[in-house]
């Protein structure tokens, strides 16, 4: 079968490729993303519409693990409630690099880019490989307007992970973005 798709691809052209690549890799992208969608876990919270007032209400009151914990501050820091978020991140007893990624990403989204830097150092400290902490401090260099240091941390991704990670694409288009606005 993975024969037959390669001739097709020989007579199709490098747009066909990747279009059976996309395709092949679909079902990992969807489990990736259905797995950070898991928490917290406690079935008392799970009715409730992720980062809304009753679901904030339930976490707060029943979230104790690190992972229900991680994943609240996700939830809340990817749906624009930072401080909610930092509440729920700074809980955790054993903050791993996702955990000091996530609390960069709420103190950069709260313009607090020292804070950003810090937290994204320590998660690059414990996991120098951590992609998306990569990412992000790339966004905060942006930010900062030192695109040359966001473009280093592209070359770091791209030699952990390849110019096919998710992350890479990300600050890739970051980067693009803010080039196309210091034209302007």
């Amino acid at each position: 079968m993975i024969s037959k798709r390669v001739l097709i691809c020989r007579r199709s052209g490098p747009a066909a490729l990747l279009v059976v690549a996309a395709v092949l890799s679909l079902p990992l992208l969807i489990a990736a993303a259905a797995a950070k969608d898991t928490g917290p876990i406690d079935q008392r919270c799970d009715g409730f519409a992720k980062a809304g007032p009753e679901w904030t209400r339930c976490v707060e009151n029943h979230a104790t693990s690190d992972s229900e914990l991680f994943y609240a501050g996700y939830w809340l820091a990817k749906s624009g409630a930072y401080r909610e978020a930092l509440a729920q991140l700074e809980r955790v007893a054993n903050p791993d690099p996702r955990v000091l990624t996530y609390i960069g990403f709420s103190w950069r989204k709260l313009d607090d880019y020292d804070r950003a830097l810090t937290y994204y150092g320590r998660a690059l400290a414990a996991d120098p490989d951590f992609s998306v902490a990569r990412a992000y401090l790339g966004e905060a260099y942006l930010a900062l307007d030192d695109p040359a240091r966001a473009h280093v941390e592209l070359g770091e991704i791209r030699s952990r992970c390849g110019p096919g990670c998710i992350e890479y694409a990300e600050l890739a288009g970051h980067i693009q973005s803010y080039k196309a606005r210091s034209k302007l």
